[in-house]
């Protein structure tokens, strides 16, 4: 006879993993300081792409241990292959704080005693919830609940009716037992009365003989009872409910002009991907739009945003002018609104800047929830900044900032979508 053995834990391939779990927390703040390394020195796409693991460096991790103080107590040792001492040999101890690896001991410019970082392997999905852990988009409902619903399935109760995966053995099992036990008490019952009327009433043995046939009838089926009943059976029933939808959509604006150099679209690139990965990953329900534009703007696909390279003169009011007829026939109504706008700072003339200025304040700021304008590798001060300094002055829903380098993106980034703490 084979037996079976079905392994039901949770984690079956994974025995270590609430140890796992629980270095992870003990790590969780070194986890936190190593992260804007991560942005300095891998490229974003690499964090989106399909690897299993990602590896976080992390310092100044140890275990708490016992160790004596050189230079103190008498100890005794024993040295494997020694050549230059006998039996009775006496020689000095080490001073204090010389050797050994403990706290408060004196430094050494042997490599040898240098701390090596202790590296720790979490899988994507946990590596962006460490990445992402404080920031949010502002005011994620503001004020629109949809009206087009989701549904999500509830548990309600059992029915007789089912497909396998559903069936509930426990409560089918009961049903058995509650059925058999039943059963048994009635064919007792009456097996009972009639060994009660054979014993003490006076029969013909022709009625004794039917009777006896009787009892041996209910005693068979009593046996034959069968351990399970498709009346018996239970399957788990779901219920459909609805749940209010917030709708949320992100509108990335892209310069690829010729004044955008091979620096000003990689560190764009690389914040819209940062970005694209926070979106997606916080948010299920957000839809993304992304729009490049030089001397014209258009609408693309994720994949063209990110990768098609394109050059010409710099107007920038097309691409706010394209976004707001988006908005108008697609996201008029019951839409959360946000937008991110990358650019090096040059337009065609200072009236495009003055335009865009215009759109942003009186057309897009009154509709969007939240937007943000940044400025790639620029020095010098650019029209369109002082335009949108000024927008900046007049509406609290809008932000401005430069980046310079690849290292600043990750600040700049938390500066824009931290989580606001709201005084009790």
């Amino acid at each position: 006879m084979s037996i079976q053995v079905v392994d039901r834990r949770n984690n079956p391939k994974g025995k270590s993993s609430e140890n796992r779990q629980r270095l992870l927390k003990r790590l969780e703040n070194q986890i936190q300081k190593a992260l804007p390394d991560i942005i300095k020195n891998t490229n974003v796409k690499d964090i989106s792409g399909s690897g299993e693991q990602v590896k976080i460096p992390v310092k100044g991790v140890g275990e708490p241990q016992f160790s004596y103080q050189p230079g103190t107590g008498n100890h005794h040792h024993i040295q494997p292959g020694n050549k230059e001492f006998s039996t009775g040999d006496t020689f000095k101890k080490p001073p204090k704080g010389s050797g050994g690896s403990g706290n408060g001991q004196q430094g050494s410019n042997d490599p040898s005693n240098s701390e090596d970082d202790f590296f720790v392997s979490v899988s994507r999905d946990e590596f962006l919830d460490f990445f992402f852990a404080d920031l949010e988009l502002p005011d994620m409902v503001k004020k629109h609940l949809n009206t087009i619903v989701d549904f999500k399935q509830k548990r309600a109760g059992y029915s007789n009716q089912g497909t396998p995966n559903r069936l509930n053995i426990v409560r089918s099992y009961q049903n058995s037992m509650s059925r058999r036990m039943a059963g048994t008490l009635y064919f007792d019952k009456e097996i009972e009365k009639l060994k009660t009327r054979f014993e003490k009433e006076r029969l013909s043995e022709e009625e004794k003989e039917l009777i006896q046939k009787e009892i041996d009838r209910l005693q068979k089926m009593k046996n034959a009872m069968s351990f399970m009943e498709e009346t018996d059976l239970r399957y788990n029933n779901f219920e459909q409910y609805p749940v209010p939808i917030t709708s949320a959509v992100m509108f990335c604006i892209m310069d690829v002009s010729g004044s955008m150099g091979e620096k000003e679209k990689d560190i764009a690139k690389r914040f819209f991907m940062l970005l694209y990965l926070f979106l997606t990953k916080q948010y299920e329900r957000i839809e993304i739009v992304f729009i490049r534009h030089h001397t014209e703007a258009k609408e693309v696909s994720e994949f063209e945003f990110f990768n098609s390279k394109e050059s010409g003169g710099t107007v920038v009011a097309p691409a706010l002018e394209l976004m707001r007829k988006i908005i108008q026939e697609r996201y008029a109504t019951n839409w959360n609104i946000y937008s991110a706008q990358v650019s090096d700072g040059d337009v065609w003339n200072k009236t495009d800047a003055e335009d865009c200025g215009k759109l942003m304040l009186n057309e897009l700021l009154p509709k969007i929830q939240y937007a943000n304008y940044i400025e790639v590798c620029r020095n010098t001060p650019s029209d369109l900044w002082d335009v949108y300094q000024n927008v900046k002055s007049k509406r609290n829903n809008f932000e401005i900032g430069k980046i310079h380098e690849v290292s600043q993106i990750w600040s700049v980034f938390q500066d824009f979508y931290k989580k606001k703490t709201t005084a009790l």
